[in-house]
């Protein structure tokens, strides 16, 4: 089974960038499941049903999201209408939507599993070990093998810890939020496929997909200025992992594809 996950998507450049080279590329790599990143997709904060529906359309087997899910507020209403997106599972019970999505194919199984770190985030998560445990022991029951962990953190050190944590008990983890891929793509003991950060898909001249001059300003001058996505030629970031019929990693590398 070939997997492909996608980072962060930022804004309107990173959906057009996938618009226009996701299916081309799923067919050229013969990935049989694809899952994406959508926490910054509408506007560059948050995401909602149509965007939802139009990376469906594209190939998105299944959409993860983070500490932004609910930044455009109708998605609250809407999300328990979209079996195949995921948010984190270590929140406020209170939230809408599902903490474990499996797609099925002909191909196999695939568990997908969304997780907020603790460090320097905001809303405040559940500890994020404990909640693995928890839906990882949720999902025993299933026989599904083949398990993808989204792990939405700021700190490095955390996502680390995270990784070592779940090795061996998943196929392959997933670091996202910071926007930036890191070159530590690796296979843990046990099996597990991991980096820290898959990286982001947007925007390829910007602070974290964000404009530039906006986020000089508000960084060198301290005064308020409303973020906005960039515009201009964007790219995709994210890693293609081989699983087997055990669940386990074989293979795992990180790719970039420009617009």
């Amino acid at each position: 089974m070939r997997l492909c996950f996608i980072g962060d998507i930022v804004g309107s450049s990173g959906r057009r960038v996938l618009k226009a080279v996701l299916p081309g590329f799923l067919s050229d790599n013969r990935i049989d499941f694809c899952v994406v990143n959508a926490e910054n997709a509408a506007h560059g904060l948050g995401c909602n049903m149509k965007i939802c529906q139009e990376l469906k359309s594209l190939g998105a087997d299944a959409i993860t999201l983070g500490n932004h899910t609910f930044s455009s507020y109708d998605f609250i209403h809407d999300i328990d209408k979209l079996d195949y997106v995921v948010r984190p599972g270590n929140v406020s019970s209170d939230w809408p939507g599902t903490d474990i999505v499996v797609v099925n194919k002909p191909c196999g199984s695939l568990a997908v599993i969304n997780i907020l770190g603790q460090v320097n985030m905001q809303p405040c998560a559940d500890n994020p070990f404990e909640a693995a445990d928890r839906l990882l022991s949720d999902l025993s029951e299933s026989g599904v093998r083949n398990i993808l962990v989204d792990f939405h953190a700021e700190a490095t050190s955390e996502k680390c810890a995270f990784g070592y944590y779940l090795a061996g008990r998943v196929s392959v983890i997933c670091g996202t939020h910071t926007h930036v891929q890191t070159a530590d793509c690796r296979i843990l003991d046990g099996g597990t496929g991991y980096i820290t950060d898959a990286g982001m898909t947007g925007a390829e001249d910007s602070v974290l997909g964000m404009d530039i001059d906006v986020s000089i300003r508000r960084l060198r001058d301290k005064l308020p200025a409303r973020y906005e996505p960039a515009n201009g030629p964007a790219f995709i970031n994210g890693i293609i992992s081989d699983i087997d019929e055990n669940g386990k990693c074989v293979d795992i590398r990180r790719f970039t594809e420009y617009e």
